[in-house]
């Protein structure tokens, strides 16, 4: 799930990339097919990646769509699919590895199942999780997948999703990045498994990285990525500031705070926005700079200034 919101000082690319079911080849090793899920949280669709020539792995096969993997199908005609990997467990991405897998045979990889919190704090249940997603094999932070004639390296990117990796592609300096950045919008961090400490310091881990090209899971690939993190990260810590500022007005709820600092922006993402403002009030609360009258954040909360 993605929010588009705006922010002015990251320069974003909104350009379409391609139609669904286009294959596109974005460098020697890497080919993209888009699935036909275009949407508000979704842009022009989740990008599915092929890795490889002749015996190749594929990246996020994305929803549950039947034309979509006849399209992967056709795409690698010809060529054996070795491996399917998962970035996270959102109904965008990974209950396509299941159609896929039905149809190849392949080993499903990569990111853990997705186990939902009993009772939240939040007070939510995670809907946008494909809970049926049980990989063959999880991959942990540095392990690495040997293909014919490349290399993946699975790099632990918790925040928009607590199990959420980013693959590292050795031979040609570039990451699949999944939903953690993307050159078309910030990512939604939606609690209680969306996490703002830990997004900020997987933002942090990966701008440490000399990759020089981003694949994300939605849009066009991405230049220039660390400058680009950078922005990212400095846009939340000015979001962070709104809030405070927002708090030290009198503003006392969520929605409250949401009708000022995302005003402009299409009141059907004032949803999404909220939870990203809860997001950031559960890491206030906890670095104890806000308090919540139900003690831990909540999106029912009052809160106030420590």
């Amino acid at each position: 799930m993605l929010m588009f919101m705006s922010t002015p000082d990251i320069p974003f690319n909104r350009e379409k990339p391609t139609q669904a079911g286009d294959v596109t080849r974005l460098a020697p090793l890497v080919r993209r097919v888009l699935a036909a899920n275009a949407g508000p949280f979704t842009f022009t669709g989740t990008c599915t990646y092929i890795v490889g020539e002749g015996k190749v792995a594929v990246i996020d096969p994305g929803p549950a769509d039947e034309a979509h993997i006849e399209a992967l199908l056709a795409a690698t005609k010809g060529e054996s699919i070795a491996a399917i990997l998962v970035t996270h467990t959102h109904r965008d991405h990974s209950p396509g590895a299941r159609l896929l897998q039905a149809r190849t045979r392949a080993p499903i990889i990569g990111c853990a199942t997705h186990i939902p919190l009993a009772d939240p704090p939040s007070g939510r249940l995670d809907a946008s999780h494909d809970l049926d997603h049980a990989p063959d094999e999880v991959l942990s932070d540095g392990a690495l997948f040997k293909g014919d004639g490349f290399t993946l390296e699975a790099i632990a990117t918790p925040g928009h999703a607590s199990n959420h990796l980013a693959f590292a592609l050795q031979e040609a300096k570039g990451l699949f990045s999944g939903d953690h950045v993307m050159a078309w919008s910030t990512s939604i961090v939606a609690p209680p498994d969306g996490n703002m400490r830990d997004y900020m310091a997987s933002l942090e881990k990966i701008a440490a990285r000399d990759e020089n090209v981003y694949w994300p899971g939605h849009g066009n690939p991405l230049q220039e990525p660390q400058r680009f993190v950078r922005l990212l990260a400095m846009h939340r810590r000015q979001r962070e500031t709104a809030i405070l500022e927002r708090l030290a007005e009198g503003d006392r709820s969520i929605a409250d705070i949401v009708r000022v600092i995302y005003k402009g922006v299409d009141e059907r993402l004032h949803r999404a926005a909220g939870l990203s403002v809860l997001a950031h009030l559960e890491d206030l609360v906890a670095r104890g700079l806000v308090v919540s009258d139900h003690g831990a954040a909540t999106e029912t909360a009052t809160f106030t200034l420590a």
